[in-house]
């Protein structure tokens, strides 16, 4: 392989980071269509949802420009095995109840925000283009996300406890967020990337500061779950894509 091609398949398995998060969560959300405890809540999921499908298509499209065999954005996202997603493990997990679905998404959501910020200024032309313009979309999410802690945190005896549940739960799966491997190094060298360690500080801030106004706290141990950016994951996601890449499989190459 050389120089270039190289180059190549590191930047496209960095994208691939980048939107198959978005595309795990925007599967995860879809399912409380229908379900959400109002009207109002039930819409806002689903325009989170399909704000992250858009942003995970433009991440996809611009990894599979990337690729030697120049494999389409539906490619990556139907006919690739769980083993060769590289999204979060957070993100592959279970709705569960709305204090869950709420945690999650909070969690990602400031760190999303951080993230996006700091690629809105790589050296890359087009992963600065789509940062900034999800970051549009991401203010909103984490506004909205961050709102419900409060709700939830501030509500009845109820909503309380389940949302301590949820962060509880939910904790184990943060650390992944912030590691650093061989390839987010590179990345973060080559001026591409960012450095994702360098912002768990804010991050942290940002989250206590917003648990602190409902006095809650985060759990005091060291999150120990991670393997999803290295294709490590488990039964969840593998049912969730059976689901999600039934129809392209059992009828490849179909049109509406």
């Amino acid at each position: 392989m050389n120089a270039v091609a190289e180059s190549n398949e590191q930047l496209s398995q960095y994208l691939l980071r980048m939107g198959d998060n978005c595309l795990i969560l925007s599967q995860r959300l879809c399912g409380w269509t229908g379900h959400g405890p109002t009207l109002e809540d039930d819409l806002a999921l689903s325009n989170v949802a399909l704000d992250l499908l858009g942003q995970a298509r433009l991440w996809l499209d611009y990894a599979s420009s990337l690729h030697p065999t120049k494999r389409s954005e539906d490619a990556l996202a139907y006919w690739r095995d769980a083993h060769e997603f590289r999204n979060l493990l957070l993100l592959e997990q279970p709705n569960g109840n709305f204090a869950d679905t709420q945690v999650r998404q909070f969690f990602f959501d400031s760190w999303h925000f951080l993230v996006l910020t700091a690629l809105s200024n790589s050296t890359d032309e087009k992963v600065a283009a789509i940062s900034t313009k999800a970051l549009k979309e991401v203010d909103y999410h984490v506004r909205r996300s961050s709102h419900w802690m409060l709700r939830l945190g501030g509500g009845t005896e109820l909503s309380r406890s389940k949302l301590i549940l949820a962060l509880e739960q939910h904790w184990n799966y943060v650390g992944e967020l912030f590691e650093m491997d061989e390839l987010e190094q590179e990345m973060h060298a080559c001026g591409i990337g960012c450095d994702l360690g360098a912002l768990h500080a804010e991050w942290l801030a940002y989250v206590n500061d917003v648990l602190g106004k409902v006095e809650l706290a985060l759990p005091s141990r060291t999150p120990f779950q991670s393997g999803g950016k290295r294709g490590k994951h488990g039964e969840h996601l593998l049912s969730m894509l059976m689901e999600m890449q039934y129809l392209q499989r059992v009828h490849p190459g179909a049109q509406w």
